[in-house]
């Protein structure tokens, strides 16, 4: 039990199967606690630098699945708070919905909200603030991510925390133009194999992202997420807003659409809300 974090609930532990029905630890567990433990020690710091400007922290984490992170960030930091501090979980699957209010109910966790909504509804919906601090989306697949980002640019949020995945339209709109960029351009011999399509096409996806994020003004960092056992995707962005200047990021974006053949994209990668 050393490891556990002092003020750790050992009934949300229990209740996300990383601890036992009686308190014991397997060598699984042990490392999903080490893994969870990695990620929050990203985001805390977020969240202590927000609570240096306003005391209420509002957070929505997309795509939030079983909501490990959520109830782990919420027992670790929120619960301590006492204010209007909150976090949203939005996921599409009803069960996990159902499944995460009554965990929070039992566990007396008020900060707690959980929408069936798919990230893309979550962008026009009432149930939630118009502005947020911190916007979460841990393998939000395929352009769920990119609606996170939309959502998070749309809210203002000072902070946006990235684990990407499942990243198939750039692939696929490179693999549909291949043809008739072969001739003119020898870039394409990067993505001409099927395999690598699929491999270039989910790193130019995250560069995009990146760039995007850097032409609202964002300054961006990306590392590794190391030890994350649910994805072989494992890079984390890690965006925070500091009105950086936005024309340069932009112009370069547009350049790589262009030149890659993927001009049909920049709806999905905008550089103006």
């Amino acid at each position: 039990m050393h490891e556990i974090r002092p003020n750790q609930s050992v009934e949300l532990l229990k209740q996300l199967h990383i601890l036992t029905r009686d308190g014991k630890m397997n060598q699984d567990s042990r490392r999903k606690l080490k893994q969870i433990y990695h990620l929050y020690q990203f985001i805390e710091p977020l969240l202590l630098e927000i609570q240096q400007d306003h005391p209420d922290i509002t957070l929505v984490d997309h795509g939030a699945g079983k909501s490990y992170l959520g109830f782990i960030l919420y027992d670790l930091f929120f619960k301590a708070l006492n204010n209007a501090s909150h976090i949203y979980g939005i996921e599409t699957r009803d069960e996990l919905v159902s499944k995460s209010r009554e965990l929070a109910a039992r566990l007396n966790f008020p900060g707690m909200s959980f929408l069936n909504l798919s990230v893309a509804e979550s962008i026009e919906s009432d149930q939630l603030p118009a502005q947020v601090d911190v916007v979460t989306a841990l393998h939000a697949c395929n352009t769920a991510t990119d609606d996170a980002i939309h959502f998070a640019l749309k809210k203002q949020a000072q902070f946006i925390v990235l684990v990407p995945c499942c990243q198939a339209e750039v692939a696929s709109v490179l693999k549909k133009n291949k043809g008739k960029q072969l001739a003119r351009n020898a870039l394409v011999e990067l993505w001409r194999h099927p395999i690598h399509t699929r491999e270039f096409g989910s790193h130019l996806t995250n560069v995009l992202r990146c760039l995007q994020l850097e032409a609202h003004g964002y300054q961006v960092t990306v590392t590794e997420l190391v030890g994350w056992e649910h994805s072989m995707k494992n890079e984390l962005i890690v965006a925070s807003y500091k009105n950086l200047p936005r024309q340069r990021p932009a112009a370069r974006l547009q350049e790589v659409l262009q030149e890659l053949g993927l001009e049909e994209m920049s709806g999905r990668f905008f550089t103006s809300l």
